[in-house]
């Protein structure tokens, strides 16, 4: 059976490796099981990368993918960018032998006008061609803000049908919070991606005093923002349906994120997720 490889999406470890180190923290990952990481909100400095390709090389972690802006989020906004820093970002790729690289998110300054928004979809098709010279693919990724309509077309869409190189990674969760079904726009998506992120979504637990029907504010405020990141498996996404589709749609990484912890050690929500996804038959992915 064609199988999919299960890694962890680094972002949520970041502060970790500030305490920690990158070292320890993907040794860490490696003692729970997960063989593949994607790097983001991970400084790139020389210390991190040098420390990220020995933790790789030491314990057999595939870096499934890397993060890189293609411009800063909003004017003067810190960090680096395909824009600014593309040798940079290409010599850190080589160097940890990874030819993924995702943007994270459009840029702030281009939601809402449907002009600005082509203008970055063209500049992210162009600097994917770029990225292709170097054996580097250059991957999307989804929140809910591109099933924003314009001119009664998802944003997401307008992505995908203006541009042939620029892949897809699509995030169940975020999916599913805009109101669609993520399995039906993963299939949408075949042959457009290669990575997704296996985030569950929940519906929380409604904590309220006598307090709170006092200002009916406060109480609509707690029952409207209910909705949860939640470990894989313990939330309501049909995991399996959703990995299925993904692996039938070309995703060759599954990337394991929860974007909120609420108060859990992110290891153990990590431990958590590999779990239930061992449970759901999936260990040899791991």
């Amino acid at each position: 059976m064609e199988k999919g490889k299960i890694g962890v999406q680094m972002m949520m470890l970041k502060e970790k490796v500030a305490e920690l180190g990158a070292y320890e923290t993907l040794k860490r990952i490696y003692n729970l099981g997960y063989r593949a990481v994607e790097v983001s909100q991970i400084p790139m400095t020389p210390e991190n990368v040098a420390e990220i390709k020995r933790a790789s090389e030491d314990f057999g972690i595939k870096i499934a993918a890397m993060s890189a802006a293609l411009e800063p989020a909003m004017p003067g906004a810190p960090g680096e960018t395909l824009s600014n820093d593309f040798d940079k970002i290409v010599n850190d790729c080589k160097t940890l032998k990874c030819n993924f690289l995702r943007i994270g998110m459009l840029p702030m300054t281009v939601i809402g006008e449907k002009d600005s928004v082509m203008g970055f979809i063209d500049r992210a098709e162009q600097m994917a061609h770029r990225l292709a010279d170097y054996d580097i693919e250059l991957y999307y990724h989804t929140h809910h803000i591109e099933f924003q309509k314009y001119d009664g077309e998802y944003l997401l869409d307008l992505i995908k049908n203006h541009t042939t190189k620029l892949g897809f990674e699509l995030d169940v969760h975020w999916i599913q919070r805009a109101g669609e079904n993520p399995i039906e726009v993963i299939k949408q998506y075949k042959d457009r991606i290669s990575l997704l992120h296996l985030k569950d979504y929940r519906i929380g637990k409604l904590d309220i005093t006598e307090k709170d029907f006092e200002d009916k504010s406060v109480f609509s405020k707690k029952f409207i923002n209910l909705i949860e990141f939640a470990e894989v498996g313990e939330g309501n996404l049909d995991i399996n349906g959703v990995i299925q589709a993904g692996l039938e749609s070309g995703a060759k990484y599954f990337l394991v994120e929860q974007d909120d912890t609420y108060g859990i050690d992110p290891f153990e929500c990590l431990d958590t997720s590999a779990k239930n996804l061992r449970k759901l038959g999936y260990s040899d992915w791991f």
